[in-house]
């Protein structure tokens, strides 16, 4: 077993125990445990909420604030980039995103970047009244979109992805945006969006991807898959720590029309002259803002350095092999009925999310044991497998310790059912 993940764990099965020794081996290429701080004792399943945190990042935030800041002072802005950082980093997350270079700036949080979007886009698109999303997105993309929608007198309609084709060519000539989650944020559904957005271009309409629960996990391919526009934070599978600033996308072929609403200065053509009109910088640098958190865009650069040539695919590799032999182990261990992820491959992103009636004192229990995840409303245990620092030894003793909490009834104890703040 690894010997940075020891926990409670039940002895495992022997055929478990060799499937999960046989399946890290198999996908060793992707597994880089040891560019991570993981606590002794831990299984960390909660990635696609909080990444771990990556060894580089102190000793490069150290450097940014003893030497580019504590020494060299204002000067850094030239002398280290500073002014940069955010289209260079752009850069560096478009690579795991497929996005060519010059179409990705790393600014402000999701919800800012998807309200640039909605407004953006329905500039790009006049005449043109509605916009879709998911009745089931993060509900910060729900409150978003209805704030933008209304500055720009649009209509949003609710409609679940799988009936977004049909309800896109019903809207027709009307549709300005369809906005979709890649990855259902509960269930760890994912999406069909290249089938969204070609029906949404039959139409003459525009696409938006949220990639919160994708980026960093999975393949994704934003040029070749027709994309628009899309958003995504810093600090879940990509790592870049609490409050780590989110991307935005916006596909080459409409850098020249894309007026965002937010015209702070970084996103001037010539902010250093300090002139009283806004001119929007030409390409990508227009989706900038205001002056960014430095010390976590930094943070987030050197986290980036993990996926140092590391093919996507392999990591999707390993993501799928994690979350289906984990599921395979409920089935074994008598909660396979539970699952409420998709088991079909090509419908499962990198996380696998269980039901159950007491769900938010279940993750509770499991943190005792050493297992962290998260809960969500109403009755979902959700379970995220950063494919970089998870193995498949983790994912078997993870579920053995899931069955122990359920079958034996430990999210009954009292001290599991006191709600905190965050859950």
């Amino acid at each position: 077993m690894d010997p940075t993940s020891t926990h409670s764990a039940p002895p495992l099965p022997s055929p478990v125990a060799a499937r999960a020794v046989a399946l890290d081996a198999e996908h060793r290429a992707a597994y880089r445990r040891e560019a991570f701080v993981i606590p002794d004792a831990t299984i960390y399943l909660d990635g696609n909420s909080l990444g771990a945190l990556p060894k580089a990042v102190p000793a490069a935030v150290a450097q940014v604030i003893e030497h580019e800041w504590g020494q060299r002072l204002i000067r850094s802005w030239n002398e280290a980039d500073w002014w940069g950082a955010q289209t260079r980093v752009g850069d560096t997350v478009g690579r795991l995103v497929g996005a060519a270079a010059g179409q990705v700036v790393v600014t402000d949080s999701t919800s800012v970047n998807l309200f640039k979007v909605v407004v953006g886009a329905a500039r790009m698109r006049p005449g043109r009244h509605v916009v879709l999303i998911d009745p089931d997105s993060f509900p910060t993309d729900l409150y978003i979109t209805h704030s933008a929608a209304q500055l720009v007198g649009a209509e949003v309609r609710l409609v679940p992805p799988a009936e977004a084709a049909a309800a896109i060519r019903e809207v027709g000539e009307d549709l300005a945006l369809a906005s979709y989650s890649s990855v259902d944020y509960r269930t760890g559904e994912r999406w069909d969006l290249e089938a969204i957005t070609a029906a949404s271009h039959e139409v003459g309409a525009l696409a938006c991807w949220d990639l919160c629960h994708s980026a960093g996990a999975m393949d994704v391919e934003l040029d070749s898959g027709g994309a628009d526009f899309a958003v995504g934070c810093g600090y879940k599978y990509l790592n870049g720590g609490p409050g780590a600033p989110a991307f935005l996308y916006v596909a080459a072929r409409h850098l020249g029309g894309f007026e965002q609403p937010l015209t702070g200065w970084h996103g001037h053509a010539r902010p250093f002259e300090m002139g009283p009109a806004y001119h929007p910088a030409p390409g990508i640098t227009r989706g900038r803002v205001g002056t960014p958190p430095l010390l976590s865009l930094l943070a987030l650069e050197a986290a980036l350095t993990a996926y140092d040539g590391l093919p996507l695919a392999d990591v999707r590799g390993r993501s799928l092999s994690l979350t289906r032999f984990f599921v395979e182990c409920l089935d074994g261990l008598g909660l396979g009925d539970a699952v409420v992820t998709p088991r079909d491959d090509a419908r499962r992103g990198s996380q696998v999310a269980v039901r159950h009636p007491e769900a938010y004192a279940v993750v509770q229990a499991l943190m005792a044991h050493g297992v962290i995840g998260d809960f969500r409303e109403p009755d979902l245990v959700r379970l995220g497998f950063a494919p970089l620092y998870v193995s498949h030894e983790d994912a078997a003793a993870a579920a053995s310790i899931l069955a122990q909490v359920v079958h034996q009834q430990e999210y009954a104890r009292d001290e599991f059912r006191a709600r905190a703040t965050v859950t």
